[in-house]
């Protein structure tokens, strides 16, 4: 039986917080490898998100809260990715002086490759074990396929327009609502679940490719793409939904493992991404929370979940994670799985 592949989970996936000085050159070390991805929010004052990777370059911005274009900035914000993290400018974004920031890192592939597996040839750094792919394109306007590396289907992407004049919203694919290929929803906004048939071509993603509609969010001719893109790993990483029944005593999701990271949208209303992590919060009930699609600052208003071993509890009713009858999707990684890869298992939280 394979309990596992992946018994350490932060040599792929870590939450890394530190506290800004305001000089440019602050190096961020403890991450425990040299991140591809990086997702910072100062979680002191009202600052936009900031998101940078290893294929368009670390001095390249973009904003998972605002709908803006890649912004080029060789210094106030992420500098470079370095071998146990990365260093940061003075931009009050990334690193303002006794604020304190937090980081959520991702290992893909490192050094990016063309993949021709697609009708449109992109560049791929994938990291097969911890499914993880970070995909660039061009846009051709019509129905097209694009290579994501990931050997395995994807469950969740993130998809954002990097040089458009105009604002364009991150369109993001989840299988729980996406499964067909004709539904999407954004990560910037509050919306709940769109229905297009254009969003992805009517067509669900394949172990090799994931198929690109004529929406201009993800599919502009000759206008440029970065995708994040994630194939679920057992014990490891998990994409799915659940039902809230408006308890303090409230629904279960089973993972499989000890979460480090969750992150749950409202589908069936207007809603904000909520993000958890067991790293700024160390014991239950899990209470601080930062909004994916808002620069606000960290909240922390009543205890919304218990990690456990095996999943997430929820504990409150509030309608962001637990309305009676409200239907929510995820996106979690491990902590530690529940079991080892020789099937011992680990200690409960």
């Amino acid at each position: 039986m394979a309990y596992t592949t992946i018994d350490d989970p932060t040599i792929y996936f870590n939450t890394k917080l530190y506290t800004g000085n305001g000089s440019t050159g602050h190096a961020i070390t403890g991450v425990g490898f040299q991140p591809d991805w990086v997702w910072l929010k100062n979680r002191n004052t009202t600052n936009t998100h900031e998101a940078f990777d290893s294929v368009r370059g670390a001095t390249k911005t973009l904003y998972p809260d605002r709908s803006d274009a890649e912004y080029v900035n060789a210094t106030g914000s992420l500098t470079s990715f370095n071998s146990d993290g990365f260093t940061v400018g003075s931009g009050d974004g990334a690193n303002k002086s006794g604020s304190g920031i937090a980081s959520w890192n991702w290992k893909a592939g490192g050094s990016a490759s063309s993949n021709t597996d697609g009708s449109i040839t992109s560049t791929v750094s994938a990291n097969t074990t911890a499914g993880f792919s970070i995909v660039s394109y061009t846009g051709t306007g019509s129905n097209a396929t694009v290579g994501h590396g990931l050997g395995a289907v994807p469950y969740m992407m993130i998809i954002k327009k990097r040089n458009s004049a105009t604002s364009s919203n991150w369109m993001v694919y989840h299988q729980s609502i996406s499964g067909t290929g004709n539904g999407h929803i954004w990560l910037d906004l509050t919306n709940d679940r769109g229905n297009d048939v254009n969003s992805w071509n009517n067509t669900a993603p394949t172990s090799s490719v994931f198929s690109i509609g004529t929406r201009s969010e993800n599919n502009a001719s000759g206008s440029t793409y970065i995708a994040y893109c994630f194939s679920e790993v057992k014990s490891f990483s998990k994409f799915g939904s659940y039902f809230g029944n408006g308890s303090n005593d409230g629904s279960y999701i089973h993972l499989g493992f000890k979460p480090a990271f969750f992150m749950v949208k409202r589908t069936d209303t207007t809603n904000d991404w909520q993000m958890h992590d067991s790293t700024r919060d160390t014991f239950n009930g899990v209470t601080q929370r930062l909004m994916a699609n808002l620069s606000d600052a960290e909240a922390t208003t009543g205890a919304f979940y218990d990690f456990t071993s095996t999943g997430v509890k929820c504990r409150n009713t509030d309608f962001s994670m637990n309305a009676s009858g409200g239907t929510y999707i995820y996106m979690a990684f491990a902590e530690s799985p529940f079991t080892n890869s020789n099937g011992v298992p680990n200690n409960a939280r």
